[in-house]
């Protein structure tokens, strides 16, 4: 079978390049003798290979030489865990942004350690938009506000030009469906997480870049394993880390610099979205549910004026190899994620089955 254009939010489609290199190096990595799977961390190809997509990663996002790059295991969610152990220590305080549900599950999360507090939220209007805010909103006593800057489900995002204005307090963001895909200054974050499954590899590892400053901050009684400074001392290899994930996200960071990195993603990406949403907002057939002025480069939620014909569209579309657009259930309708490596073809691809299937329906 060919290969379909698979718009899931996560995992999510990989670029066919570094597919390629994998398949070509599974089973002897440059003439190793043995796969990447069966690697020892502790062997000196090993050490190249995680000290290279550190390298790679640096390079492509600016990284100010004050902040730690870690690679670490437990999702984006074990981080909703591991920032409030590690970071709500002075005043035990905690400001949050609620744009969708991670924003939301990382505040509960957080609420077990502290004071969280909710700034505020756009749950109003089903998370549709960004909520705007001041820095009077904030605490000035907050050890930090966090934010979640793309909503893969409700298809927002906090613009690279659209932060919140904090003052001095600290940042944090989850970036876990948008990393990599446009220009953000990392100096503005207090640290960035992000699960690697939608933009930059294979599940299984989540990448924490976090400025010095805050690590070792963590209690006597946190458990081990959650302390940065344990992963940062050990450069990410406190244990086993994710091996194959990590190898993978490697190839894709270089990909992404032989592209001319992020300047240029971020062209192809506004490209294909403003592309999509033309389309989405010129019918008479189908309604984006995210608010213009908010929208998301990397998932685009939209559903039929005529709600009937939802399941439909997303049967038929994955008959034609237009696979993973069902939406999440808490919006419904569809849902097209187009990561770094959907190629341009993709989104050509669905707007001409999404004009076919109009014709058919009106």
């Amino acid at each position: 079978m060919d290969r379909i254009f698979n718009f899931s939010a996560g995992p999510s489609v990989l670029p066919v390049p570094v597919l390629q290199t994998a398949v070509k190096e599974m089973l002897n990595y440059h003439g190793y003798g043995l796969s990447v799977m069966e690697m020892s961390h502790r062997s000196k190809a090993y050490e190249e290979i995680i000290e290279g997509a550190e390298s790679s990663l640096r390079k492509l996002m600016h990284i100010p030489n004050n902040y730690k790059v870690l690679f670490l295991q437990g999702g984006a969610t074990l981080q909703f865990s591991m920032i409030p152990l590690n970071l709500m220590k002075k005043n035990q305080q905690a400001d949050f942004l609620i744009t969708g549900n991670w924003a939301n599950k990382a505040y509960l999360e957080a609420k077990k350690f502290g004071d969280a507090q909710i700034i505020a939220s756009s749950k109003d209007q089903n998370f549709s938009y960004i909520p705007k805010t001041q820095k009077s909103d904030f605490r000035e006593t907050a050890d930090y506000v966090h934010i979640c800057v793309n909503n893969t489900i409700y298809g927002t995002r906090f613009k690279p030009n659209g932060l919140p204005d904090i003052g001095n307090l600290d940042l944090i963001a989850d970036m876990s469906s948008n990393i990599l895909s446009e220009e953000y200054d990392v100096s503005k974050f207090a640290l960035i997480y992000a699960g690697a499954q939608k933009n930059m590899g294979p599940a299984g590892v989540t990448v924490v870049i976090i400025r010095d400053d805050l690590i070792g901050q963590a209690s006597i009684d946190t458990p081990t394993y959650l302390d940065y400074k344990i992963h940062a001392d050990a450069d990410s290899m406190y244990n086993t880390p994710a091996c194959y994930s990590i190898y993978v996200c490697g190839l894709v960071f270089k990909w992404l610099e032989n592209l001319g990195g992020i300047p240029a993603i971020e062209e192809i990406n506004k490209n294909k979205a403003q592309k999509l949403y033309d389309y989405i907002d010129n019918s008479d057939f189908y309604i984006g549910t995210a608010k213009t002025e908010d929208r998301s480069l990397m998932n685009v939620p939209f559903i039929c004026k005529n709600s009937d014909l939802n399941a439909a569209f997303i049967a038929e579309a994955e008959k034609k190899g237009l696979q993973n657009l069902k939406g999440h259930r808490s919006i419904g309708g569809m849902r097209a994620s187009i990561y770094n490596a959907m190629p341009v073809e993709g989104i050509d691809a669905l707007i001409l089955f999404m004009q076919d299937f109009a014709k058919r329906n009106h």
